[in-house]
C-alpha cells in the first residue's frame, strides 16, 4: 500500500488501505482511487509511476471495520515510519493530505474540521493541499461544497501538471 521513490515530485498522503486495497496490495486500487485519479487529472500509468508519485498513507495495513466505516489508521505506523521515510522524498514539490488523519499529521494547524481544512486550500498553496477522502461515501460532502470541484480541482490539476513536468 506504499509507493515511494526518492525522485517522486507528488506525495499523496492518505489514510490507510481499505479491505479491497489491502487484498490487492495496490494503493487506491478501488472506487476511491478512480475518483482520486479523476480529481488529479492523472491516468493509471502516471498515478502508479513511483518515480513521479509517492503514496504514503498514515497506516500501511487495513485497520479493520468499525461501526460507520473502516477504523482509523493505527497511530504507531505513522509515528514509526513517517519520520524515517518522508525525509527520503527530497524531490516532493506538492503534498496532498487526504482525510483528517493525514491532515492532522501534515497540516497540524489546519482547521478543526475537514471542511475548514479543505476550504483553506490557498493557505499552504503551492506546497500542500488538504483534500476530502475520495470515497463514494463522500458524495453528500461534495454536493454540499460545489466550490471544491469548481475552484480547487482545476487549480490542483494545473499545479500537479506543473510539478510532474518539472521532474522530466
Amino acid at each position: 500500500m506504499l509507493q515511494a521513490d526518492a525522485r517522486a515530485r507528488l506525495l499523496i498522503a492518505g489514510q490507510a488501505p481499505g479491505r479491497k486495497v489491502h487484498a490487492s496490495g495496490i494503493p487506491f486500487d478501488d472506487a476511491s482511487g478512480e475518483r482520486l485519479r479523476d480529481w488529479l487529472g492523472l491516468d493509471r500509468d502516471a498515478f502508479y509511476d513511483a518515480a513521479r508519485v509517492a503514496i504514503v498513507p498514515m497506516g500501511f495495513c487495513y485497520p479493520g471495520k468499525g461501526a460507520s466505516g473502516d477504523l482509523p489508521p493505527r497511530p504507531e505506523c505513522a509515528a514509526t515510519w513517517h519520520p524515517r521515510l518522508l525525509p527520503q522524498l527530497r524531490e516532493v514539490r506538492l503534498t496532498l493530505a487526504i482525510g483528517r488523519y493525514a491532515q492532522a499529521w501534515h497540516l497540524p494547524e489546519a482547521g478543526a474540521t475537514l471542511t475548514e481544512a479543505v476550504a483553506a486550500w490557498r493557505a499552504h498553496w503551492p506546497r500542500i493541499v488538504a483534500l476530502p477522502h475520495p470515497s463514494p461515501r463522500n458524495r453528500a460532502w461534495l454536493k454540499r461544497h460545489p466550490w471544491f470541484e469548481r475552484e480547487l480541482l482545476p487549480a490542483l490539476r494545473k499545479r500537479i501538471a506543473e510539478v510532474l513536468a518539472q521532474g522530466r
